[in-house]
């Protein structure tokens, strides 16, 4: 795999997996039409570490004292389980589903349909007149997150986006845009990580040192690139919602599909 290749995903990567636009979805695009075939989509997984740790370090001061608060403060108690519950679905789901997801992100045309509804679904969404009654993270009840979790699962079919199911749900449930978007933040911490281990430990005996090159490099331009979504993103929702994302995921699916069908014609 050519480095710029590896840069270009890389970049796409961190650019797009907190965006409601499916990283998975705009990365195995790319590398489909680059001609690049990670056996199991291992590369397009693990270079999902980056984004991890992008969001770790924005968030670091506020993990750090949630960490020193938890021992002690009910609300703070109440966040971590709410959390831990919207993740469950996932955890379990994922481990039990994993052939069928596999199946899936080898079969790009639904990446692209799922790109196409989830975008119009968002736009929908997004105009909705909606009166919020959470404008805080921690103001979301248990209950309420395992249930965005369970909106989260609907990420398992390539093109949906994770951070997309995760912010409408949690929009239809009562959150504003920017508790929305930062709520999608915290459950990918563990949804990532959960994703990543995962992955890693299928395919850790099949990965040369070639493979681990590419994938540090990756991660690398993940990292970089998803500091700078996470510091702009919410306050560019607050302001602006998230109909721009749902007219970029229909025109890239539109672009796919044409796409797809042009290779598939005979020369």
């Amino acid at each position: 795999m050519p480095t710029w290749q590896v840069v270009l995903l890389g970049l796409i990567e961190g650019l797009t997996e907190f965006l409601p636009v499916s990283s998975t979805g705009h990365v195995v695009l790319a590398g489909h039409f680059l001609g690049f075939d990670s056996p199991g989509k291992t590369f397009e997984i693990l270079i999902q570490l980056g984004a991890i740790l992008a969001i770790l370090t924005v968030y670091f001061a506020k993990l750090w004292q949630m960490a020193r608060d938890l021992p002690h403060d009910r609300g703070t108690q109440r966040f971590v389980l709410g959390v831990l519950l919207a993740f469950l679905p996932a955890m379990v789901l994922g481990a039990a589903l994993n052939q069928v997801i596999d199946l899936l992100l080898n079969t790009p045309v639904i990446i692209c349909i799922s790109l196409i509804v989830g975008g119009i679904i968002l736009l929908a969404v997004d105009r909705m007149a909606l009166t919020p009654s959470i404008h805080r993270v921690e103001e979301i009840p248990p209950l309420m997150a395992l249930k965005i979790g369970l909106c989260q699962c609907l990420a398992m079919i390539p093109g949906v986006s994770r951070s997309g199911a995760t912010i409408v749900g949690a929009m239809l449930m009562g959150t504003d845009k920017r508790t929305a978007a930062e709520f999608s933040f915290f459950l990918a911490m563990p949804t990532m990580a959960g994703a990543f281990a995962f992955k890693l430990w299928k395919s850790w005996g099949s990965l040369s040192a070639d493979d681990a090159f590419a994938i540090t490099l990756g991660f690398i331009v993940a990292f970089i690139s998803g500091v700078i979504v996470v510091r702009k993103l919410l306050d560019y929702v607050s302001h602006y919602g998230f109909s721009v994302f749902g007219w970029w995921r229909i025109l890239v699916g539109t672009a796919g599909l044409v796409g797809l069908f042009l290779m598939a014609q005979p020369a």
